[in-house]
């Protein structure tokens, strides 16, 4: 198994450098948040990552869970590890002080996910999906639900999970059948079965709360009929602590291709005691609450297999040798060169490389924005709401897309050893696979990016973020060093708005095409988003460079990892946007029947 090494060198380099957090954090008025108390936290949390989490990584995976009619049991170490957890006060991080948190941002709390996703993806999910129960019931929940579970979710003593999806209905919610019957007393009778529950059930803590989509009698049919519901696995006693044992119980553990070490349950709610939180009927809305955090919690697992995968193929790469270079032998002493000497080994690791390192610079951009929308006011929080609101399905989706290329990528590098389980690399591939599909698929995201974002919208939410590229684009004109990625740059963000002028002008004809668009459409708005942040790293190395650095070696690999990017993976997006011009009628044109021809 690769041995996970926090990648603290380049978080403080787009915390500090690119994104400039320190005035972040001072224009939110976060007086907690200052350089010295971050990097003190991210230290710490890189060491609990790096000597609790990884070492019981692929031993979890081996063992996996194991299902009883009394409960769930995680693999060794699991139970220990989260203990730890608690004690050290990470789940309070980034939760507000009147409920026992530190008040601390969430773009903070970004970062140590990061760590532990990389570290240890199965187990990370485990307090992972506590922060959006945690966030739907700060939202949403009566002063009383507020009082009764949020200290000890923001403590970590007891853990949440989302209960959307049921066997007949999985992104489709409008057809769910899980019913919620009034009791005298003003709460609820759940009944129904819920699938694919992470963490549904498991040791780690005295009590499970379950956030849970049902619906109540004579609602509306569809998702205008959805209710939302607290359902504790105990009921709380009258001092808050766990009391009778409630109707949910476990019934199986799925056996999946990944993420052995996180139980995904079937859920068995039969007359389970809840309570409402929200309005009637307005479950889902509440529930997107939940489900953007999810969203964003999701993008990253494909960072985090970019950036593990990434650090077991070049260890591997530099030791393991294998045939001659091709311009000359490059370890004359030695019985072959190190495969890093092979133009396509680099190739592999360069894209890996530039997927880790792009996408962390993304996704802690977006958390920032999640910090104005949380704690800012006015226009200020609005305009950061529209951004991110913009960027979720595409940090979601490609993201984890992106990721698991690279995944791949390291199991190539590694050859025949790739495929061996003691290496660890197989792992990742295995793990990150599920991150494609949860939290709705890339069709999915897919959809709610063109369909929902951009077209609904008349493309106001695309040009906000389309505005801040041609500002930046604009400021390096004259740039001769910059040059190689702002013209490529502004020319397809001008493409990008032209493409979506072209989607919205067919779809008025076809609705389908949109469905037809949606993916390449996505896919060429991550490579495009993912550019902007290149070159504003690139920017930045070479500003460091310029002013004269004792790290000129680490800029220099920025610069030519950006222009490595640029070259090599940006033109991807020539091939999405021709199969976006090419229209749906080849997809659509064949009668299902004569698909088995």
């Amino acid at each position: 198994m690769p041995d996970y090494k926090a990648p603290l060198r380049d978080i403080r380099f787009v915390m500090n450098e690119v994104l400039n957090s320190e005035k972040h954090y001072a224009d939110l008025g976060a007086e907690d948040a200052s350089p010295d108390m971050i990097d003190a936290i991210i230290g710490e949390g890189a060491k609990f990552c790096e000597e609790v989490l990884a070492p019981i990584n692929q031993s979890g995976d081996q063992e996996g869970c194991t299902w009883s009619p009394e409960g769930v049991k995680t693999p060794a170490g699991f139970k220990e590890a989260y203990a730890q957890f608690v004690e050290g006060g990470w789940p309070s991080m980034n939760a507000p002080v009147e409920h026992g948190g530190q008040g601390l941002p969430e773009s903070i709390n970004i970062v140590l996910s990061e760590m532990i996703g990389t570290a240890n993806w199965s187990w990370g999910m485990y307090p992972g999906l506590s922060h959006g129960a945690r966030a739907t019931i700060e939202e949403h929940g009566t002063p009383e639900q507020q009082e009764t579970y949020l200290t000890k979710l923001v403590s970590g003593e007891w853990t949440g999970t989302m209960c959307l999806t049921e066997p007949q209905c999985g992104s489709d919610l409008g057809i769910l059948t899980t019913k919620a019957e009034p009791n005298a007393d003003g709460s609820y009778a759940i009944t129904g079965t819920k699938i694919f529950i992470s963490a549904g059930e498991h040791d780690m803590v005295d009590n499970i709360v379950h956030v849970v989509l049902a619906r109540l009698p004579g609602a509306p049919e569809g998702t205008k009929g959805i209710s939302l519901f607290i359902v504790p696995k105990f009921l709380p006693d009258t001092a808050g602590n766990p009391g009778d044992k409630n109707g949910v119980t476990c019934g199986s553990i799925e056996h999946k291709m990944g993420i052995h070490g996180n139980a995904t349950c079937v859920m068995n709610f039969d007359g389970a005691k809840g309570w409402l939180i929200g309005p009637e009927n307005k479950g889902l809305n509440c529930m997107f609450t939940f489900m953007n955090v999810a969203r964003i919690g999701t993008s990253i697992q494909g960072l985090a297999a970019a950036e593990g995968s990434f650090q077991g193929a070049l260890a591997y790469a530099k030791d393991r040798l294998a045939m001659r270079s091709l311009s000359g032998p490059k370890n004359p002493d030695g019985k072959a060169d190190p495969i890093i000497v092979h133009p396509d080994v680099r190739r592999m690791l360069l894209t890996q490389k530039a997927i880790a390192e792009g996408t962390r610079a993304m996704i802690y951009y977006a958390a920032l924005q999640a910090d104005w929308v949380q704690h800012g006011e006015g226009e200020t929080q609005k305009d950061a709401d529209d951004i991110l609101g913009f960027l979720t399905p595409i940090l979601k989706a490609f993201c984890t897309e992106a990721g698991y290329e690279a995944a791949n990528h390291g199991v190539q590098v590694f050859g025949g050893h790739g495929f061996i389980a003691e290496w660890g690399m197989e792992q990742i591939v295995r793990d990150t696979r599920i991150a494609l599909l949860y939290e709705g698929t890339t069709g999915i995201q897919a959809l709610d990016l063109l369909g929902r974002k951009i077209l609904m919208t008349q493309g106001a939410a695309l040009r906000n973020f389309t505005k801040m590229v041609h500002v930046f684009c604009k400021e390096n004109e004259g740039n001769e060093s910059m040059k190689q990625f702002i013209e490529p740059l502004s020319t397809l963000n001008k493409e990008w708005g032209e493409i979506t002028m072209k989607i919205g002008a067919t779809a008025m004809q076809n609705r389908d095409e949109v469905g037809a668009a949606s993916v390449d459409f996505l896919m060429y708005s991550g490579y495009v988003c993912l550019a902007y942040f290149w070159a504003r790293m690139a920017e930045t190395a070479q500003q460091k460079i310029a002013e004269g650095t004792s790290e000129g070696d680490f800029y220099n690999a920025k610069v030519q990892t950006a222009s490595f990017y640029y070259d090599r993976i940006l033109p991807r997006t020539a091939a999405h946007a021709q199969m976006i011009a090419n229209g749906g009628s080849s997809m659509m044109e064949m009668d299902a029947e004569h698909f088995a021809f």
